[in-house]
């Protein structure tokens, strides 16, 4: 049924429409090509691939560390400033611009957008790590693993890492992308946020096709980096709860289930498929946190999170503003920075996104649902999955760490499922949620990437389904051959790499688009 839909949704293409829409070879020709060559590198020799990788992104997060730290606490300041002055006050598009999306359809769609898997899948294991110092993440913090200050502080720094800095990236860079295209009448591009610096010549010439190729190119890689992981947990998952071992097999199949959803909700456009498959990523998610919170400790959770919030508040700076010369390699770089070089990597094209579906409504409704809820949704989902794991860690009702240990980072999450009260029916859920979660987020960024590749194209234009169709395969082909036949968890890591690498790359575009809001919102007049 699946197959026939998709092939409906092709073959009912508008051929006068798309005929009008003009592609922009200088940003498609070479996204599509270095993703592909990067593709073609990884079956012929993935070690390779993997090691030019991790010793650029490495290198660059030890020399921009410093940077990234910086451009962080800048975009969350920028933020609140804008969020509670009187520039909250402007209307996106004007005075008379009306929202199409109501309340709660727009918080699903921009919240599952930009959550992809993260959450879920670092919702058990990220405080465990930390708490177990199972990577040495605590040995420059004066902490003491294993210890309830451990715990306290494994909260806090899991809530630093998801929750209101990160989502003050994609807030703003969406932001300034919807002010210059919905109140400056620019175009829906990410060239377009700089011309508050540069005037209307970067959008010309050379240089908006390698600054919107970069954007492409992150996003791009950034979605083959998270759907390879969801390939390799889900079907880790399958293999833990089911016996079914994990291989091309299963992966090809979880490929195909994945990639014909996000495809499918792609090609029926934002009203008719994003829409409405974020509403029910957002209910399961709804659903989820309200049955872990009556089936974990309810009194650990609300203590330790209120805890962890206090003992962030009190490092704030100091978490904030270290390049890893404080908290360390194991902690800083491999933790925080590598989280901001992928917030970074997604903001841009993120934030084309968020701007789209946000016409009509003030800057202070937009930081309202892409800053401010996101953030509480964070510090929900971590207090009540992590601080679960956390109380069954230092009460040995398992041993979640020594899964760690043994099976990898992430192999701690089916281990948690499998313990908890109706566990058997909770495991196929959070599958599926995985399922939703990503393809949430891969829906409405090949839309974003396909309106990118196009001309001139406006807010509540499809791109053409071609784009769509070719990107999302693109996407879906280059995850699963990664993982099945370029070293595994190697592929995996190759990807991950290059994702994290792009985001490195995005960084000067992304420091820009700060410089770009500063001199927007703070000097120029703000109508």
């Amino acid at each position: 049924m699946a197959g026939t839909e998709l092939g409906k949704q092709i073959s009912e293409i508008n051929i006068e429409k798309v005929s009008k829409q003009k592609t922009r070879k200088g940003v498609f020709l070479p996204s599509f090509l270095i993703v592909g060559g990067g593709a073609l590198l990884g079956i012929i020799n993935n070690q390779f691939l993997a090691k030019i990788a991790m010793d650029g992104f490495v290198g660059t997060l030890r020399s921009l560390g410093w940077l990234y730290q910086v451009i962080s606490i800048v975009s969350l300041v920028i933020v609140g400033i804008v969020t509670f002055s009187k520039i909250g006050k402007v209307r996106l598009g004007g005075e008379d611009a009306k929202p199409k999306y109501p309340f709660a359809a727009w918080f699903a769609m921009a919240l599952t957008g930009g959550i992809a898997t993260g959450v879920i899948t670092y919702g058990v294991n990220e405080p465990i790590i930390y708490f177990s110092n199972i990577y040495g993440e605590m040995e420059k913090t004066g902490v003491e693993p294993g210890t309830p200050l451990a715990a306290i502080f494994a909260m806090g720094r899991s809530f630093y890492n998801w929750t209101f800095i990160p989502y003050a990236m994609y807030s703003l860079s969406g932001l300034v992308v919807a002010y210059m295209y919905f109140n400056r009448k620019k175009s829906l591009s990410v060239t377009a946020s700089l011309i508050p610096l540069f005037g209307d010549r970067i959008t010309k010439g050379i240089w908006t096709s390698i600054i919107d190729t970069l954007s492409v190119l992150a996003i791009a890689l950034g979605l083959a980096s998270s759907l390879g992981a969801g390939l390799a947990l889900v079907g880790s998952g399958i293999e833990a709860t089911y016996g079914i071992k994990q291989g091309p097999v299963v992966w090809l199949a979880l490929a195909i289930i994945i990639t014909v959803t996000f495809t499918m909700s792609s090609l029926k456009g934002l009203d008719k498929g994003i829409r409405i498959l974020s509403d029910i990523n957002a209910k399961v998610f709804y659903a989820i946190l309200i049955a872990l919170i009556f089936i974990g400790p309810s009194l650990y959770i609300l203590r330790t999170s209120t805890a962890g919030l206090g003992y962030w508040l009190q490092n704030f700076w100091e978490w904030g503003l270290d390049p890893a010369d404080i908290g360390g390699e194991a902690l800083v770089m491999w933790w925080t920075l590598y989280d901001w070089a992928i917030w970074i990597a997604y903001a841009p094209l993120m934030g084309i996104f968020l701007a789209v579906i946000s016409h009509g409504r003030t800057i202070r409704e937009f930081m309202i649902v892409n800053w401010i809820l996101p953030s509480v949704f964070g510090i929900v989902w971590f207090g009540i999955w992590g601080g679960t794991a956390l109380n069954w860690q230092q009460n040995n009702v398992v041993d979640l760490a020594a899964n760690i240990k043994e099976s990898g980072a992430v192999a701690g999450l089916w281990t948690f499922l499998a313990n908890l009260p109706l566990g058997v029916i909770i495991i196929p859920i959070v599958m599926i949620t995985l399922i939703l979660s990503f393809s949430t987020a891969a829906d409405s960024m090949v839309r974003t990437i396909a309106s990118l590749c196009t001309i001139n194209i406006k807010h509540d234009e499809e791109p053409a389904s071609w784009k769509k169709l070719l990107w999302a395969l693109s996407i879906g082909i280059i995850a699963f051959v990664m993982v099945a036949f370029a070293g595994g968890e190697q592929g995996v890591d190759g990807v991950k790499y290059l994702a994290a690498l792009g985001g490195s790359t995005v960084l000067f575009v992304f420091v820009l688009q700060v410089a770009s809001a500063i001199k927007m919102f703070f000097i120029d007049n703000v109508e």
